[in-house]
C-alpha cells in the first residue's frame, strides 16, 4: 500500500524558514522521481518541485525558484523540502508523491506564513 506521510509544517513569519519531510512507503522509493505540491482552499494542487530518482536533476516552480530546495535520502525513503525566505503566498498545505502516482494523497502538512 503506497503511503506518503508529510511533516514539518507550522506557523512562520515572513522571511523565515521551514524544512518539510515526507516519508514514503509501499513502493521502491529509489526508483522514482519524487515531487512536492501545494494547495490552498478552493484552488487546484500546484506543482512546487521535483527531484529525480538519483538526485541529479531537480526542477522548481518559478514562484519558489531560488528560495526552495528539494532533496532526498533513498536509504530513509524520505524526500525533503527546505524553504527559505518564506512569503505569505507560500501559505498552503504541502503534499508529496512520486511522479506517476495517481492514487490517494497523504494528509499533507500545513505551512502558514504570517506576521
Amino acid at each position: 500500500q503506497v503511503q506518503f506521510v508529510e511533516s514539518g509544517g507550522g506557523l512562520v513569519q515572513p522571511g523565515g524558514s521551514l524544512r518539510l519531510s515526507c516519508v514514503a512507503s509501499g513502493f521502491t522509493f529509489r526508483n522514482y522521481a519524487m515531487a512536492w505540491y501545494r494547495q490552498t482552499p478552493g484552488k487546484e494542487r500546484d506543482f512546487v518541485a521535483v527531484i529525480s530518482s538519483d538526485t541529479t536533476i531537480s526542477r522548481y516552480a518559478d514562484s519558489v525558484k531560488g528560495r526552495f530546495t528539494i532533496s532526498r535520502d533513498n536509504d530513509k525513503n524520505t524526500v525533503y523540502l527546505q524553504m527559505y525566505s518564506l512569503k505569505p503566498e507560500d501559505t498552503a498545505i504541502y503534499y508529496c508523491k512520486y511522479q506517476g502516482w495517481a492514487g490517494s494523497w497523504g494528509q499533507g502538512t500545513q505551512v502558514t506564513v504570517s506576521s
